[in-house]
């Protein structure tokens, strides 16, 4: 009789080490996610001063394509006003204060 020999799998994790994308495909996916960030943080910047005193503490949604914002009081809100108008474009979601930041750490 023969015995079995227990083979453990390879443990799948949603952070896999081997990815499918090659080093020069993450780069390009970083440097346009960097770029889009840009943009939107420039829109960001130019439209802060003139509606933060009146809408401090507010989201505002921003898809920079078109340069048109959506501003509320409630983030999922204003994130859904930029989906009903651009159902196909991405958006970046900020928050009215000084630095922009939605969260906290």
């Amino acid at each position: 009789m023969t015995e079995s020999v227990f083979k453990p799998k390879e443990r799948r994790s949603r952070i896999s080490l081997n990815s499918p994308l090659s080093p020069e495909e993450l780069a390009k996916r970083k440097a346009e996610h960097e770029i889009f960030a840009q943009r939107c943080r420039e829109i960001f910047d130019g439209v802060r001063p003139q509606i933060i005193d009146t809408y401090y503490g507010w989201y505002i949604a921003i898809e920079p394509e078109s340069g048109d914002y959506f501003i509320d009081a409630n983030i999922e809100i204003a994130h859904d006003r930029a989906l009903q108008k651009y159902p196909h474009n991405h958006h970046c979601v900020f928050c009215l204060n000084e630095t922009g930041a939605t969260g906290t750490i």
